[in-house]
């Protein structure tokens, strides 16, 4: 089983295999996480997302981690729900997110991988659910990945995986 670590920083100075963003379904770039990401890997990122998607919800896609320092060598798009009222389905969607893009990284050889906290921001999902949809979920899905950083934005997020992670674990 993978060890599971919550640390509060940006995503993208990760020292990681692969990062995951929270992508919107063009791959195009977004605001938030994504928009970071984007930035930080530079512009072909948006031309190799273009290239591979669209993407649909629950699923995930990689590239290549452009401007990233190594070790990051790739880059897992995945693309949260949209929270709307929880009876649509959300929870299941963002479990996909998370299972998906293990199985990704199992197929780039990745062994370490950091994961922010998918469809929180400007997708509305409460982060205390989602916190245990993603603690429960990469808990639960067999990978080959052996470190994961779970990467929040700031302490209440931390505070919600560390809580959510400590019932799983």
């Amino acid at each position: 089983m993978a060890v599971i670590e919550v640390v509060v920083g940006d995503i993208t100075g990760e020292d990681v295999d692969a990062i995951v963003t929270a992508a919107n379904e063009s791959l195009l770039g977004g605001g938030g996480v994504d928009g970071a990401v984007h930035r930080a890997a530079g512009p072909r990122l948006a031309q190799a997302g273009g290239a591979i998607g669209p993407c649909a919800p629950g699923d995930a896609m990689a590239t290549a981690a452009f401007d990233l320092d190594p070790p990051v060598r790739h880059i897992i798009h995945t693309v949260g729900p949209i929270w709307e009222d929880g009876d649509q389905g959300e929870a299941d969607v963002l479990a996909s997110c998370y299972r998906r893009s293990l199985r990704v990284a199992d197929e780039l050889g990745a062994r370490t991988v950091a994961f922010p906290a998918i469809a929180t921001g400007v997708y509305g999902f409460p982060a205390d659910l989602a916190a245990r949809i993603a603690a429960a979920t990469i808990a639960a899905t067999p990978t080959d990945v052996e470190r994961i950083r779970l990467v929040a934005f700031d302490e209440a997020t931390a505070i919600h995986l560390r809580s959510a992670l400590a019932t799983v674990c």
